[in-house]
């Protein structure tokens, strides 16, 4: 009975995710025209939160603060509360060139196909859609998350993101990022540089230290950066010099580590050149490592076999390749269950590149958001439909994360 209640409802599901794809063909290719960095994405947060009006969504634009965000909501009757994430925002100078106007298509049309069985009355519960900006600096769902956007409004909480191949377990980074700043004291660097306090000195020192501190470091930690202002005129000892550094590792924890690690590079600088140092990490915190619910991952890829998609490599395979990214949905895993699928748009660029962002504006990119969206949506479906599957969904999320981790700092 229960399988032929969850036919029945894909049925519905894929019949309205393809009757509105080519509507969804449209916005993506007008967000891939228009693009629009972090915080930026007005025009976006116009064109979706105008759509899913619509098309019978409870709108709230430039929610939780930030004015390019949304929640778009429908609700039929007591049930689980399932949530999507959109993406929108662009890459400066490359465009749409980690695909995420795929990622705001694929999003309404999940939400859209679970509405869709709400709205015929086959299931009880609600379906929430949220608008995230500025992904690319690891923010948006971060500051999201702060207000209380994932926690108090959804169970469960799941996105898609194109890529040259399928994975259901690629594991995000943690990382954090800081601007580090130098003040000394200027003078003349021919004819008085004993009366210079040299910031870049300091900085140099620093970058040296960083590299000597690489070889002591474990293989999956990542330290890189940009010195930012090394000085204004070769015969003025410069009195100030700035930087941005970045960290990276497989656990939040490990992240913390490297952190006070690089702090100590450039705080020694400071003292060995009698420079001042201001270490500012971001406002946002850490961005947290992304965990992936296996009882969903499974439901998944076998959704995401039927509709004909490429095959998925076991999880082992999957999760010894690194990735090496990261991404602010991992602040969200930690939250509520969820899972944040690759799926393949018969590439072989790698994302943040020109042929990438190419690539995703095909009509065979197109296609696959469809498939993947699908695949989606009837992870959900069971989680609306079958109590017992809700339930080991929600097993696993606290077998996983610590009820101390479940939270937003």
């Amino acid at each position: 009975m229960v399988k032929e209640t969850i036919d029945i409802m894909q049925t519905i599901v894929d019949t309205e995710i393809e009757r509105i794809s080519p509507e969804l063909r449209n916005i993506s290719l007008d967000l891939h025209k228009n693009p629009e960095t972090g915080l930026e994405e007005h025009h976006a947060h116009d064109v979706l939160t105008k759509y899913l009006e619509k098309n019978g969504f409870e709108v709230t634009r430039h929610a939780f603060g930030m004015e390019t965000a949304f929640m778009a909501k429908f609700t039929n009757g007591a049930g689980p509360r399932i949530g999507f994430c959109s993406e929108y925002d662009a890459l400066p100078g490359l465009g749409h060139a980690c695909g995420h106007n795929l990622i705001a298509i694929s999003g309404v049309a999940s939400a859209m196909g679970l509405k869709a069985l709400l709205d015929a009355g086959n299931a009880k519960g609600t379906v929430v859609l949220f608008g995230t900006p500025s992904e690319e600096r690891l923010e948006g769902k971060i500051i999201m998350a702060r207000k209380g956007a994932f926690q108090d409004n959804v169970d469960v909480c799941s996105m898609l993101h194109p890529a040259p191949n399928n994975m259901t377990y690629w594991g995000a980074t943690a990382c954090n990022y800081a601007t580090i700043e130098y003040r000394g004291k200027p003078s003349h660097a021919g004819g008085a540089p004993w009366n210079g306090v040299n910031a870049l000195d300091a900085i140099c020192q620093a970058w040296v230290s960083v590299g000597l501190l690489r070889q002591q470091l474990l293989g999956t930690d990542r330290v890189h950066g940009v010195i930012t202002d090394g000085g204004k005129a070769p015969n003025v000892i410069p009195d100030y010099t700035s930087a941005s550094i970045g960290v990276r590792a497989p656990t939040s924890e490990r992240v913390e580590v490297l952190m006070k690690k690089v702090e100590n590079c450039f705080n020694a600088a400071a003292l060995a050149t009698g420079c001042k140092v201001d270490i500012k990490w971001r406002d946002t915190s850490i961005c947290k490592n992304i965990t992936q619910n296996s009882v969903m991952a499974e439901m998944y890829a076998s959704y995401h076999e039927k509709y004909g998609g490429q095959s998925i490599a076991s999880r082992q395979v999957q999760e010894a390749a690194q990735v090496g990214g990261s991404t602010d949905f991992g602040n969200v895993s930690v939250l509520v269950p969820g899972i944040h699928p690759f799926f393949a748009i018969e590439t072989d660029d790698f994302p943040h590149t020109k042929d990438f962002a190419s690539s995703a504006e095909t009509t065979k990119a197109h296609d696959a958001t469809m498939r993947a969206s699908k695949s989606l949506a009837m992870v959900n479906v069971h989680i609306l439909e079958e109590k017992q599957f809700f339930d080991k969904t929600y097993q696993e999320f606290e077998a996983t994360i610590p009820k101390e981790k479940r939270i937003q700092e």
